[in-house]
């Protein structure tokens, strides 16, 4: 449990603040939808930080916090050292490409992250070829993949769902993904891709020999084939004369 503690801080906290804006909206009955994300619209920049604070109702809150809290632990446990940024980039970039493309409308909810870290997930424990990571990507499919529905509008008709903020997550982690493949857990090398084969090990030595040591060891093999040769020679003469 100590190990998993630093992991689940983050995603609690975040996931706390998000049911504290909703309580502040539902007891106080202030509308905080203002506070999304209209797009291409100086109002709604705002919202590329707030929107993913700000639910419509208890079943939107609830429908997103628990993906998204899981999913922030898993970041957090086995990608802690590009955790921050991955969460971070998820948050800010899924804003941006909804404030760029989306429909002119108030988005709001933290589903566009959540399509983010789903993404991110399951993408890169494929291309880092880590048996824990792919391990995970697989649960996550198998939990969340139906969620993959969310990002085609013919699905959801009528529904007031940005499907546009689960396509630009979807985006963001796939992209995150790949960029990062390169940082965090890599795939275990096993026993026999550490030994050099013996080949490998004379054609090493061959290439650290100098020229000048070549030439001496063909000399000594030459001296050595010599001195056989006329020792041969010899006892074969003597042999003839016997």
């Amino acid at each position: 449990m100590k190990k998993w503690f630093p992991s689940i801080f983050p995603a609690l906290f975040i996931t706390i603040l998000m049911t504290a804006f909703f309580i502040f909206s539902n007891s106080s009955k202030i509308s905080l939808i203002h506070l999304g994300i209209y797009p291409l619209s100086a109002k709604g920049l705002l919202g590329i930080v707030l929107a993913p604070f700000i639910h419509e109702n208890a079943n939107h809150l609830y429908s997103n916090i628990i993906p998204f809290f899981v999913l922030t632990i898993l970041l957090f446990y086995f990608y802690k050292d590009i955790a921050y940024e991955i969460l971070g980039f998820s948050w800010i970039m899924t804003g941006i490409l909804v404030w760029l493309g989306a429909r002119p409308a108030y988005h709001i909810g933290a589903s566009g992250v959540v399509y983010a870290l789903m993404a991110f997930h399951v993408l890169s424990g494929m291309v880092r070829k880590n048996p824990r990571l792919l391990a995970i990507s697989l649960l996550i499919v198998f939990f969340y993949g139906g969620m993959i529905w969310g990002i085609f509008p013919d699905f959801i008709p009528g529904r007031a769902i940005s499907w546009e903020s689960h396509l630009a997550g979807t985006i963001t982690g796939s992209i995150l993904a790949i960029y990062y493949r390169k940082e965090g857990p890599q795939r275990p090398l096993y026993s026999w891709e550490l030994e050099p084969d013996e080949d490998d090990e004379d054609n090493e030595e061959t290439k650290q020999n100098t020229p000048s040591q070549n030439l001496d060891k063909e000399a000594e093999k030459a001296e050595e084939i010599m001195i056989k040769y006329i020792y041969k020679r010899k006892n074969t003469d003597e042999e003839s004369s016997g």
